[in-house]
C-alpha cells in the first residue's frame, strides 16, 4: 500500500484537517472539571481512549475515503490546594498514543502509522465563586448538608510541544507549538442534579517547521460544552454532554485554508466507586462535523483514579 509521503503545496493545506484526531483534546467533553475538592487531595489516574472516524476534504485535493484509527493511553496527576482563600487545583496529563491514517490518493490506497508520546497538558483552575477550601470532617460535613450550590471557575490549559515530531513528515503525533485554553465554567448542583457550562478559547503559536520549514498559522477555536450530571451515591453518577467548536481556520505561509472547524459533540459517561478511594469511569463521545470539511469520530473511554 502506497504510503502518505508526497503531497503538492495545494495539497499541503489540506493537512491540518488530517491533524485533527491529534488535538481532539481542544474540544474535550469532560464533565465534573469543576468538582469541588478536598484541599490537600492527590488523585492519581490512567486512561484508555480508542477513537475511529472519517475525514472529509476538498474534492479537488485528490484525498477520498480518509479514516483515521486511533489508541491513546494517558496517566493524570491532579493536585488540590488552597490559593488565595480559593479552592484550586492542577493537572498534569500525559499521553501516549499509536493509530494509522488511510484513504486514496489520486485513487491509490495510500496510510501511514505513527507511534508515540504525544504533547503534554498541564492545567490550572481556580473556583472563584463557591466551592470553598475545606478539607478532612469538614469537607464531609459541608458537602453532606449542602443540596444546592453554584460554582463559578475559571482555568488555563497550557499544551507543551513535548510530542514525537518530525519536521520532514506531514503527520505527527507531537504538535511542535504551543496551545493556551483559558476556561471559564459555571456549575449548579440541587439535590442530586448538577448543570455544567464550560466555555473555552484555544489560542495556538506558530509552527515554523512544518514539513520541511513551512509555516503554519491556526486561528483561535471556539469551543463549549454542558454536562447533565445525576449522582446516585457518592462515585456512582451517570452524566450526559453536548458540545460545539467553530473557528480554528489554518493559514499555511500565509495563505488561508478552507478548513473552519464547525464540530458538535456528543457523549455520555459513568462513573462507579471501587472502593473509598479508588473510582473508574467509562464513557463515549461522538463528534459530527456541520461544515462541508471536517471530521466525524467515535470514541470508547475507560479510566481509573486513585485518591489519597
Amino acid at each position: 500500500m502506497k504510503r502518505f509521503t508526497s503531497f503538492s503545496k495545494f495539497n499541503l493545506l489540506a493537512l491540518p484537517m488530517l491533524l485533527l484526531p491529534l488535538c481532539a483534546q481542544a474540544q474535550e467533553i469532560e464533565p465534573r472539571r469543576w468538582s469541588h475538592l478536598p484541599i490537600g487531595a492527590n488523585f492519581l489516574g490512567g486512561a484508555y481512549a480508542y477513537t475511529n472516524g472519517n475525514i472529509y476534504l476538498e474534492p479537488d485535493l485528490r484525498i477520498d475515503d480518509a479514516s483515521f484509527e486511533m489508541h491513546t493511553m494517558a496517566i493524570k496527576y491532579i493536585r488540590s490546594f488552597e490559593l488565595f482563600g480559593k479552592s484550586a487545583r492542577i493537572d498534569l496529563t500525559q499521553p501516549y498514543q499509536f493509530g494509522q491514517w488511510s484513504g486514496l490518493l489520486n485513487g491509490v490506497p495510500a496510510s501511514i502509522d505513527r507511534a508515540g508520546w504525544a504533547d503534554s497538558f498541564v492545567r490550572f483552575a481556580i473556583n472563584l465563586y463557591g466551592a470553598p477550601p475545606l478539607s478532612g470532617q469538614e469537607f464531609a460535613d459541608y458537602r453532606a448538608k449542602t443540596k444546592s450550590d453554584t460554582v463559578v471557575g475559571v482555568g488555563l490549559v497550557t499544551q507543551l510541544p513535548t510530542g514525537q515530531y518530525f519536521t520532514d513528515k506531514l503527520i505527527n503525533l507531537g504538535s511542535n507549538r504551543f496551545t493556551f485554553r483559558p476556561q471559564f465554567g459555571v456549575v449548579h448542583n440541587w439535590d442530586k442534579w448538577s448543570a455544567e457550562l464550560t466555555t473555552t478559547a484555544s489560542f495556538f503559536t506558530e509552527n515554523d517547521e512544518f514539513f520541511k520549514g513551512n509555516v503554519l498559522e491556526q486561528d483561535p477555536l471556539y469551543t463549549a460544552d454542558a454536562n447533565l450530571i445525576y449522582t446516585f451515591r457518592p462515585g456512582f453518577w451517570l452524566a450526559g454532554s453536548v458540545g460545539y467548536g467553530y473557528g480554528g481556520i489554518t493559514s499555511l505561509n500565509g495563505v488561508e485554508s478552507d478548513n473552519r472547524v464547525g464540530n458538535l459533540g456528543f457523549g455520555v459517561s459513568v462513573g462507579l466507586p471501587i472502593s473509598r478511594s479508588l473510582g473508574v469511569k467509562f464513557g463515549y463521545i461522538g463528534t459530527r462535523t456541520q461544515v462541508k470539511t471536517g471530521m466525524d469520530s467515535d470514541t470508547l473511554t475507560c479510566a481509573f483514579s486513585v485518591m489519597w
